[in-house]
């Protein structure tokens, strides 16, 4: 699996349309066909910084999605609802790979 992985910097007075943008994210990515890891606002520290995970098989699989974006009316209702609020004011992705054995690994209680 590789990762989009998208690292936002929002304006911090509008955390709240960065909130319902991601939510909304929360429908559509998975419908187009990624896997969507989550969205995630900045809790303490730096708080104009947001990121988003998304999973995909390889590039193939990202290039299928991203051709399944462009025709989904509501992901362009979301992309037109962060244009026309301007909450985002810079947008970098990077793709990566997962480490094996890395990914996802619960805690284990010693006892």
């Amino acid at each position: 699996m590789i990762t989009c992985f998208i690292r936002y910097q929002i304006d911090p007075f509008q955390r709240e349309a960065f909130k319902t943008y991601a939510e909304n994210w929360g429908r559509i990515i998975p419908r187009c066909g990624g896997h969507l890891l989550g969205y995630f606002l900045p809790h303490e520290g730096s708080n104009d910084i947001a990121w988003g995970l998304i999973g995909f098989d390889n590039l193939a699989a990202y290039e299928r999605y991203r051709a399944r974006l462009r025709d989904d009316a509501e992901g362009r209702a979301n992309f037109a609802f962060a244009q026309d609020t301007r909450f985002i004011l810079r947008e970098e992705r990077s793709f990566v790979d997962t480490v094996d054995g890395t990914f996802c690994q619960a805690p284990q209680m010693v006892a």
